[in-house]
This record gives structure tokens, sequence and C-alpha cells, in this order.
């Protein structure tokens, strides 16, 4: 191992380019609080809002305080070495040894959410560099980041999801015009439904729309932040999480006990202020479900981390509702590869009351990523 006295150096990379970069911050604030000092040296690697990569500052705030995000800002500028003989990072700064290999890595948790970081851009430079990581690889983070390749793939693995249209014009390419959505498709999906960038999350760039007078604005608010459009009907029904880990050697994946999100009186639709900065949801952890209910929403989260080709860890989201016939239906919404990673994030309380702690939760999946396991 490259760390003092034998620990295993983790660089841990948090912030990034994408609408997502102070979701990201408070994450990796956790998990580096998480890792043991007895066995670990992090490394706090920071992607500035330009793409800028830096050794963070001492001082780099990594929480909410008072509603004020935090943002990357400071630190000596560094580069991922390419060579995978280098394994480390490399300073950029004119006058601070510039060139130098500053210290080598065994090991990096790119806590990184939203597109230049989750979407498997980050995962192909880390694979080019040689070094294990943890999370899903370039294929998997690319098709789960994308929602329309999300559904295509499930779909195929017999997996369903609710009514949705992709934007595209006659000849099958990307683009924003809200026309192209016609009188048959907003029969089909009816009202109200989710105006959604298709390559982004965290709520960002998504309207509800309860009149289609609303619509083409909705659609030019996703499109500023992804070209890529997805019109989504909206699904009754309870909305139910579940959290999946590579299994322990080998076997399947395992997925802890399902949660439910239940929105405050008032509280329309789970924003990105209802997540993050006001009091808006309750959670019930575990959600109240029988057993018959819980089995299907974990066999069906395994089932997607597998079509998907996932690894080391995901958050599988559903809506659970009933049919005419009051049998459930158990639909995904959405595959998350680098899920919000705060001790007081869904899928960090779903494992802990699976009985995996949040300290032994970051451990195993630092472990995992080191062994190579949890690999299609």
């Amino acid at each position: 191992m490259s760390g003092q006295a034998g620990k295993v150096r983790v660089a841990v990379v948090f912030g990034g380019r994408s609408e997502e970069h102070a979701i990201s911050c408070v994450s990796a604030g956790a998990v580096m609080a998480a890792l043991d000092p007895e066995r670990y040296e992090v490394v706090p690697v920071g992607i500035a809002r330009d793409g800028r990569w830096v050794l963070a500052d001492p001082d780099q705030r990594l929480e909410i305080s008072d509603g004020a995000l935090p943002e990357v800002t400071g630190g000596t500028a560094v580069s991922l070495v390419g060579d995978p003989a280098g394994r480390g990072l490399a300073v950029l700064e004119p006058g601070a040894g510039m060139g130098e290999v500053l210290t080598a890595v065994d090991v990096v948790f790119p806590v990184l959410h939203g597109p230049y970081g989750e979407d498997g851009t980050v995962q192909g430079l880390l694979e080019m560099s040689g070094l294990p990581y943890v999370g899903s690889g370039v294929f998997a983070s690319a098709a789960s980041m994308d929602k329309e390749f999300t559904k295509k793939l499930l779909a195929a693995a017999g997996l369903p999801q609710g009514e949705h249209v992709v934007l595209r014009d006659a000849d099958g390419a990307v683009c924003a015009d809200p026309a192209v959505v016609d009188d048959a498709a907003r029969a089909r999906l009816g009202l109200p439904v989710f105006v959604k960038p298709a390559r982004a999350g965290s709520s960002i760039g998504i309207t509800k729309v309860t009149d289609w007078a609303q619509f083409p604005a909705a659609v030019a608010a996703a499109a500023a932040v992804d070209p890529k459009v997805i019109v989504e009907a909206a699904v009754p029904g309870r909305e139910i999480e579940c959290g999946v880990l590579a299994a322990r050697g080998t076997g399947l994946p395992e997925a802890s006990l399902p949660a439910e999100i239940r929105l405050r009186d008032g509280v329309d639709w789970y924003d990105f202020a209802a997540k993050y900065l006001d009091d808006a949801a309750e959670f019930d952890i575990p959600a109240d479900l029988t057993p018959a209910q819980t089995e299907a929403v974990q066999t069906a989260a395994r089932r997607a981390y597998l079509a998907l080709d996932c690894r080391g860890l995901a958050r599988v989201d559903f809506f659970l509702g009933t049919d005419a016939d009051g049998a459930d239906v158990l639909l995904i919404n959405e595959v998350n590869t680098m899920p919000g990673f705060t001790p007081i994030s869904m899928f960090a309380r779903m494992w802990a009351a699976t009985g995996v702690d949040f300290a032994e939760l970051v451990d195993r999946l630092v472990s995992c990523a080191l062994a190579g396991t949890g690999r299609p």
C-alpha cells in the first residue's frame, strides 16, 4: 500500500461540473469522515465547477450551512496521471514542482453526482489510469445516467416502467421542440407529467406540468440542463427505494430493506428544495410493506442492478401502486449508481436499518473496489 504506515490511500473525488456539485461536496464530507484513520489515508480531491482538479484546502467547507451550499474553490492544482504506472496525482501549479508526482493512490472513491462524474466520464479516466475505484464502470454509469437508455435496458430485462416520451424529431435526432409530443402522445401520457433533463439528478431542471400550456416552458427549463428531454407520466402510488450492494465475494448482489418517502401536507412533489433544503418529507425506514412486497422490491432492485451491469452499489427507485383489480403494480423510476452519500441519505439509512452502519458501508465499498469484486 502507498499510504503512511501501510495505510490504504483513498482519493475521495468530489464537486464536479454538474448542477449537483454542492450535493457531491456534502456526500464526500461524510465519506471522508467515515473512513477509519487507523486504516485509511484520505486524499481530498476537489473538482471545481470549471473542471479544475485541486488537492482541496484543509478548510474546504463540505456541508450545507444556513442554506448556503458548499463549493470547491481553492487548493493546489493537480491532475490524474494518465500512465497506469504512475498511479497518482501530479502537481500542475508553476513553482510547485510542476509535473512532479504529488502522491500515489491505491483506490479512488468518486463521490460525484450527475454529468462529468456519474455518467461514465470520470470512470473512463480512471480506467485509463489503471486505478481501482468505487462504483459502476463506464457502461453502467453512462446507461444509468441516461433515463432513456435505462428504461430501454430495463424493459429488455422485463422490468416495467411508466409511460414516457423522449423528445426526438422525425429523423430520430434529439431535439427540444415541444411540438414533437403530438396529441396522441399527450393522450397516452395524460396529466400531470414530469418534464426532465434525461441526464441529470437531484430533481434539477424538472418541472411538474399540470396543463399543456405549461409544457413549452418546462421543456426549455429541462433543455437548459441537458439537450435531451424526457417526459414521464405521473405514476400514482407510493415512492419506494431500495439499496443494492455487491455480494461479499461471489453470489448475487444484496438488497437492503426498502424505504418509503412520504411528502408532508402541502408539498407537491419531491424537488431539489424538498430533498435538501426544506423539512418537506418523512421517511419510513424500513417501509411498511408486506413480506411479499418487500421481496418483490428487493428482487426487482437486484434484477435492475444486474440488467445495467452495475457494480459496487446502486439505489433503485420505484413506484408501488395497484391495478384495477387491487393487485400490486411495481414500476421502476430510475437507477442511481452513486446516490447521495451522507449518513442521513436514503441509501445509507436503508443499509443501517438492514444492519450495515455508515462506516462499515464505506469500508465495504472501498474493500470491494480494491478486491476488484462486484464487477459484471
